[in-house]
Parts: C-alpha cells; structure tokens; sequence
C-alpha cells in the first residue's frame, strides 16, 4: 500500500506526537508512506491506530525530551526498528505563563530542556546518517513566538527564538548536502495546550467558549480561524517533497496574519 507514496521506504521521527501539531504532521507523512516513530504522554493507542490506517509502520517511545539520555534511546530504537530516521520533526512542547520575575525557576529550565535542548539532541544525533545517506529532512515546530513575544511567556517565546536561531544554523551547516532543516512557525491552533487557555480565558472574562475563543484569536490574529494541525501537516510533506530542495533555513508562518501586523 506505501510502495508508491512520495515518502515510501522513509522513516520519520516526531517528538510530541501523540497529540495535537505533532499527530497532525504524523498523520500526513503517513498519508505519504513514511513509517512514524510516535514520541509523547498520555494515550498512545489511539494515536498510533490513526496514524497505522494510513498503511504503514508504527513503533512509540515514551522518551522523556528533557532528559538527554532518554533521546538517545529513542533515536536508537528508531534505527533499530526501521533502520534510519530519514525525517526528523521536532514537535515536543510545553508551556507554562509569568512574569519574569514570578517565573518558576524549574518551569523555565523544563520549558528550555524540552523545547530547545531536545531538538538539538535529536538533531546532533540524527544528522550523521543524514549526511551518510546525503538526504534528510529536520523540521522545527518553533512558534510565532519565536519570531515575536507576548507577554507573561518569557521561556517558551526565548525557547522557540532559541529554536528558530539552531535552525538556521543547522541549515547553513547542511547547505551544500541533501539536508534540509527549516522551521515552521504556527500561530494559534486549537490544540490541548490552546483549548487550556481558551478555558482559562472563559473562565476569568466570565464569558463563554465561543465569546473567549473570539478574544483570544481577535487579540492576535487577524484571520480570525484557528490554524489545524492538518495544514501544518501539509507543510511538513511539502518541506519533504522535491520542490523543498531548496528550501534551507526558513521560519515560515503558518499565523492568519499575526506577524504582517
């Protein structure tokens, strides 16, 4: 069933894909037959079934993306299980709001540990047979908070601009090979960690999920829609196509207009 698909006989590697942005990216390169080594908490059944009805392969690791050592377990039993981790998509995310001078110092060290230092971690070890093979395709979830800040996210917003900078860096290093690492930058997009905030908003405003969603994206926005996972998917594959060959080095916003503003 995957013989003839763009991505057939590649594997991708997503961090945080058990649910949201990182399932939504999983799904499409399934679409496209590539075989997914889902990475995250919480249920991992559901996820894996819907990613395994695109006919491929699926294996999970539970690593722990703030802990070093737990990563380079996951990227062994990728290889061990498929032989390469042809795409590498690092998805994993936390967040967690303050001011700066309010801000838990633990919360600050595991937002930069599972936000920036994981995708360095995967991406140092990943790269080698990258360049063996001279394909591979490193695609950064980074944020339009890693091109603009807001307020009370000081950790996730140094985070994701610390992202967008090793992702820059990574595909100058990889320039002249057939690597290609680029971030994607999406705006809002209702994901578990969005749905969180739209209820927070609900419940300070005194208004209702519909009237808190209108604020949440009016404030920001200017589309007025939310991002889908879905779409950002479709990025991901077009980044792996051919017409991404030369794509090297980007920041592209997937944001209804936030950053035009």
């Amino acid at each position: 069933m995957a013989e003839n698909r763009m991505l057939s006989g590649k594997t991708a590697l997503v961090t945080g894909s058990t649910s949201g942005i990182g399932l939504g990216i999983a799904i499409k390169l399934a679409a496209q037959g590539a075989n997914i080594v889902l990475n995250g908490f919480g249920d991992v059944e559901g996820p894996r079934a819907l990613v395994a009805a695109q006919g491929v392969k699926v294996a999970y690791h539970g690593a722990d993306m703030s802990k070093p050592a737990e990563i380079e377990a996951m990227m062994a039993y990728a290889v061990a299980e498929f032989g390469s981790v042809d795409i590498l998509v690092n998805n994993a995310g936390v967040q967690h709001v303050a001011s700066v001078e309010d801000f838990p110092v633990e919360k600050w060290d595991a937002i930069l540990a599972i936000n920036l230092s994981s995708a360095f971690h995967t991406s140092r070890l990943a790269l080698p047979a990258m360049r063996a093979r001279n394909w591979g395709r490193i695609i950064n979830v980074a944020s339009v908070h890693g091109l603009v800040g807001s307020a009370q996210k000081s950790a996730y917003v140094a985070a994701k601009h610390g992202l967008i900078g090793l992702t820059k860096v990574s595909a100058l290093e990889t320039a002249t090979t057939g690597i290609t690492v680029n971030a994607i930058c999406p705006g809002w997009v209702l994901t578990p960690l969005v749905q969180k905030q739209v209820d927070a908003r609900a419940q300070n405003d005194g208004v209702d999920a519909a009237e808190a969603t209108r604020r949440l994206l009016g404030e920001k926005q200017p589309s007025m829609q939310f991002t889908t996972p879905e779409q950002l998917g479709d990025l991901a594959v077009f980044m792996c196509s051919p017409a991404g060959d030369n794509v090297r080095g980007v920041a592209w916003n997937v944001d209804g207009g936030w950053t035009a503003q």
